[in-house]
């Protein structure tokens, strides 16, 4: 049995922002199941939705600040929660990153270093708690520093570092450094020095044990200069270190044979019930009830990292043919506002939902023939795996955990296709791929093997926590 720390900046259901949330809140809980000692560390955030009252444990000064630690459990699970509460950082209303503007928080480095100083603490076994772990998980930019100060201790745990999306750094100016009050063996172009800046995410990437991301295709991408962001010498560099494990998804939520959102449940066995989910999703969004024109939909931010361009320029082209198409997301307002014109200008085709509404999100993955998701990057991706377990066959393009997920339907890969793959991040190779999938539709024996493939992957956290158990191991 090992013990593990798991530090993460958020966890679900407690507090998220994104995709981490999951990952802090389903890996924790699939690792104790398999029989290990597993706590997460947060901080305890004013926006925290506890579902039964933290105690105190103990309290500790670290950089001249008083810190309390606090213990809850995570929801549906014997998970231990540790809270680090100090009011003047954590307990303000909102998001956990920036203000009601957008803006990050002003004092955003000083917030998350005290963090890192109080996860080494506790790794370290300096907070009366009498346990210290055999390993400490660390996640993204937030908790970057935490591999860098256990590198200058005795008898330290092991590290592992997951990067969820490289996008973002933690990256600030020098005298920020200065005024963290952080040690000066850690300035130096091999440490926490990125271009006479400090960046958290080179701790981790720099002083971890072990790195992880969340995909074996992303961990290739992210040792190029196109996915790396100016860390991807650094990554190529320690690439005997750095691993792909696939997030898992959840389960016992996303299962069309239970799933509550449902007008009509369904299972790879009673495939014709999924129909009736189709008929109820054209008849919400205002579209003509026909079960025999494809229906296409997708799910997401619109922005242009999830390829939203590449759908509006394929659109014209789309209205003129047998299919339909409906959406649920919101962001770029411009892109907003070009889905709502064609939707006005065609309502029999095009049904646009601005906002995010889960119920709803179940329906469509329940309720559409073919799934959109022709991303430009993609670390790892979940809707592809929802997509698939729902029978609904997803259209990617070729990166990241897309690549990794999903097998193209084509002549000789029969037998294990479970979707389409695209290559080109441009409007005329999702517009053929678009194209493959309708041909693909009016086969409906090919179609509904394709489909029975997508329903028999797993896709459970099982799976993906047997392969960081795994890593643990190793160190």
């Amino acid at each position: 049995m090992k013990k593990i720390l798991f530090a993460s900046s958020e966890t679900h259901p407690l507090i998220k922002t994104g995709g981490l949330a999951d990952v802090a809140g389903s890996l924790p809980a699939a690792l104790s199941e398999l029989g290990q000692d597993i706590r997460i560390i947060m901080p305890n955030y004013q926006a925290i939705k506890h579902q039964q009252p933290s105690r105190q444990l103990g309290s500790i000064m670290v950089n001249n600040c008083e810190v309390q630690l606090l213990e809850t459990v995570l929801p549906d699970t014997n998970v231990t929660v540790w809270l680090v509460d100090y009011p003047p950082f954590f307990d303000f209303p909102g998001n956990p990153y920036v203000d009601a503007n957008g803006e990050a928080w002003p004092d955003i480095a000083d917030r998350f270093a005290l963090f890192c100083r109080i996860v080494t603490e506790v790794a370290m076994n300096r907070v009366d708690l009498d346990w210290q772990p055999d390993v400490v998980h660390c996640n993204d930019w937030q908790t970057g520093l935490v591999p860098a100060l256990l590198s200058l201790e005795t008898q330290r745990p092991e590290t592992v570092f997951t990067i969820h999306n490289m996008a973002y750094q933690g990256t600030f100016d020098r005298d920020t450094y200065v005024q963290l009050n952080l040690p000066g063996q850690l300035w130096h172009p091999e440490g926490l020095e990125y271009h006479g800046m400090m960046s958290f995410i080179k701790g981790g990437l720099a002083f971890a044990d072990r790195i992880t991301t969340v995909s074996p295709t992303y961990a290739l991408e992210i040792q190029t200069a196109e996915f790396g962001y100016g860390l991807e010498g650094l990554l190529s560099y320690r690439q005997d270190k750095l691993t792909g494990i696939i997030n898992g998804i959840d389960t016992a939520i996303w299962n069309p044979a239970t799933d509550a959102s449902l007008p009509q449940t369904y299972s790879a066995s009673k495939l014709a019930d999924k129909q009736s989910n189709k008929t109820a999703l054209q008849q919400r969004m205002s579209l003509p009830v026909d079960e025999k024109i494809p229906l296409f939909g997708l799910i997401g931010r619109l922005v242009e990292q999830k390829g939203i361009d590449l759908v509006l320029s394929c659109l014209a082209e789309m209205v003129e043919m047998p299919l339909q198409f409906v959406l649920l997301g919101s962001g770029d307002k411009a892109y907003e506002q070009q889905l709502q014109g064609f939707a006005s200008q065609y309502p029999d085709k095009i049904a646009i939902n601005i906002g995010y509404n889960e119920s709803l999100a179940h329906q469509i993955e329940a309720g559409v023939d073919v799934f959109l998701m022709p991303s430009r990057f993609e670390p790892c991706g979940l809707n592809q795996m929802y997509s698939q377990r729902y029978g609904t066959l997803p259209i990617v393009r070729k990166t990241g955990g897309l690549a990794d997920t999903v097998i193209d339907a084509l002549p000789h890969t029969l037998n294990t296709a479970t979707g389409i793959v695209f290559n080109d991040a441009n409007p005329s190779a999702l517009m053929e791929a678009i194209k493959r999938s309708l041909v693909l539709f009016d086969n409906k024996t090919h179609w509904k093997k394709i489909q029975r493939n997508a329903m028999a992957k797993d896709f459970s956290w099982q799976n993906s926590a047997n392969q960081y158990l795994a890593l643990y191991q190793q160190l």
